[in-house]
């Protein structure tokens, strides 16, 4: 049952990715070629980290590297890592990979598809002994981000895929930072 899930899932993400650029591109008929101009770096790495010691121990990083296909539309990926403790009840460690695409309609707001799959290691102490539990978990995010500048926006992304019992996430919503160089 999963794997039809995961399955469908990949197959619908693929299919948003390769018709993205032609829903998103805009192309003109007119050239315009300056010769003092250099040619604009597209290929963009971006990184997300977190760090919290309330109520336990939370770090994460996500780096990814983006390719902007026009002014509008972004493609691209990145790893992820995060370790969460709660001092003698719980350790989790999870890593994957993401796939995101980016549209911007206007200049102040971005919008996201994200596909994740993490790999989760959960640690846990119980009366009876230690508890590990180790699975695959997937998520597929829509967001919306507000622009502060050309490097940063900040938002919110809502995983599609979200179940209360099954998800290493506590909550369907995700609030991100995006910085990128």
């Amino acid at each position: 049952m999963k794997l039809n899930r995961f399955l469908l899932t990949m197959n619908t993400v693929l299919v948003v990715f390769l018709y993205s650029e032609h829903l998103f591109c805009q192309t003109t008929d007119i050239a315009v070629v300056d010769s003092t101009s250099k040619t604009e770096n597209r290929l963009k790495f971006g990184f997300g980290f977190g760090l919290s010691f309330v109520g336990g121990t939370n770090i994460s990083l996500a780096p990814n590297l983006m390719y902007e296909v026009s002014n509008k539309v972004s493609l691209g990926g990145g790893i992820q890592g995060s370790y969460t403790s709660i001092k003698d009840l719980q350790n989790t460690t999870t890593f994957g990979a993401n796939i995101i695409t980016q549209y911007r309609p206007i200049r102040q707001l971005t919008t996201l598809l994200e596909f994740a799959q993490l790999k989760v290691n959960t640690k846990t102490e119980t009366p009876t002994g230690k508890v590990t539990d180790d699975y695959w978990d997937t998520a597929l995010f829509v967001g919306l981000g507000w622009n502060i500048n050309e490097k940063i926006s900040v938002g919110a992304k809502y995983n599609l895929l979200y179940k209360e019992d099954e998800s290493v996430y506590t909550s369907p919503i995700l609030p991100f930072v995006n910085i990128t160089f």
